[in-house]
């Protein structure tokens, strides 16, 4: 049915545009329990998708961002070559003050009940501790801890998924993928941005930390010898590499005028506000942008491991070929003069099609 039937915002104008396999409502009166999981696509393996606990605004809100973040996950699997789907779930709520064992417990129990079509891991307002009580209910939860067989927090290898895309843009501007010297700023420093941090420094990069919590830019600054600077004043500023980690949409047409670096490069998810006009504005100005699933994919990486039977070894190994992914990225977009993003996608999208031809549509 066309979008157009319902008002735009809704809950039904987000499902009418979307082309998932699957999204299931999931509320629970006793715990608070509202959530919401997307499954997207599955032609490549089980859809893989973190659970996120957010505070929206609203249920639609919380509807647009799980819809887009578990496209999102098929593409990262996809141009990862993993034998994953996509999908995503959000629980709509405050992390430190909703969350529960017993909401978390009866959430694992909606996963159960998906049959192993969706399996979850952790992400924005979970932890391996959350995952442990998924763990009670479900087989179907990665990232879970070291003593329960798990991977434990897999953004170290986030964060090594990054710094592979940051060098091969690096690599691809300046001939070098040497990090040495380099200006690097990094917005949002939770667990994948501070792993970052001290993986820039660990390089001899100059890095600039910003977050919302000025108190924790500070002990992170002190820890790492990086430089602190205010969270609203990021774009005033002139480095070479702007590498965003915390919440999406940070491009976008008020944000891209202002920009002095020649790299976008992080692990935040759906960094573009808009797909289509932003990388085109970004491919205009002459800023490489790195593609956010295809180098944030460490993470799913480290799932995926845990999955097939963790090495570490094996999983750092995968992390690392985030480079010359990137590599093939950025080549496509220079010979066709298109966005990198949508050079990824058409990577992407042609994996899934030759795979489909094999199995079949779903």
């Amino acid at each position: 049915m066309s979008s157009k039937v319902f008002e735009e915002g809704s809950v039904f104008y987000e499902l009418s545009k979307c082309s998932h396999q699957k999204v299931l409502f999931c509320s629970d009166e006793d715990t608070g329990l509202k959530a919401i999981i997307a499954v997207h696509d599955t032609t490549l393996g089980p859809a893989l998708g973190g659970t996120r606990m957010w505070k929206y605004r609203s249920e639609a809100e919380a509807l647009k961002d799980v819809l887009r973040l578990s496209r999102t996950m098929t593409y990262k699997a996809a141009i990862s070559g993993l034998n994953l789907g996509g999908g995503q779930a959000v629980i709509i709520g405050d992390s430190r003050t909703d969350k529960t064992e017993a909401l978390m417990r009866r959430y694992g129990r909606f996963i159960k009940n998906l049959n192993g079509s969706f399996i979850t891991a952790e992400d924005l307002g979970t932890s391996t501790r959350d995952m442990e009580y998924i763990r009670m209910e479900t087989e179907y939860v990665t990232g879970v801890p070291v003593s329960l067989g798990g991977s434990g927090d897999p953004s170290p290898i986030a964060a090594k998924g990054v710094l592979m895309g940051i060098k091969a843009c690096v690599k691809e501007l300046y001939g070098t993928d040497t990090l040495a010297g380099r200006s690097v700023a990094v917005q949002g420093i939770g667990h994948v941005g501070e792993n970052l941090v001290h993986l820039l420094r660990d390089e001899n990069a100059k890095v600039y930390v910003s977050d919302i919590n000025e108190e924790r830019v500070a002990q992170i600054a002190k820890k790492y010898g990086a430089q602190a600077i205010a969270n609203n004043s990021i774009f005033d500023l002139e480095f070479d590499i702007y590498a965003p980690c915390a919440l999406g949409a940070t491009v976008n047409s008020e944000t891209i005028p202002k920009m002095k670096c020649a790299i976008i490069a992080g692990s935040a998810n759906n960094q573009l506000a808009d797909e289509d006009e932003h990388g085109r504005l970004l491919l205009e100005k002459g800023i490489l942008y790195a593609p956010d699933y295809l180098i944030n994919a460490g993470g799913m990486i480290n799932c995926y491991s845990e999955l097939s039977g963790y090495s570490k070894k094996r999983t750092l190994q995968l992390a690392e070929n985030i480079y010359q992914a990137t590599r093939v990225v950025l080549k496509k977009s220079k010979e066709e003069n298109i966005p990198t993003n949508k050079a990824a996608d058409m990577i992407a999208e042609k994996r899934i099609s030759d795979i489909k031809k094999i199995k079949g549509s779903y």
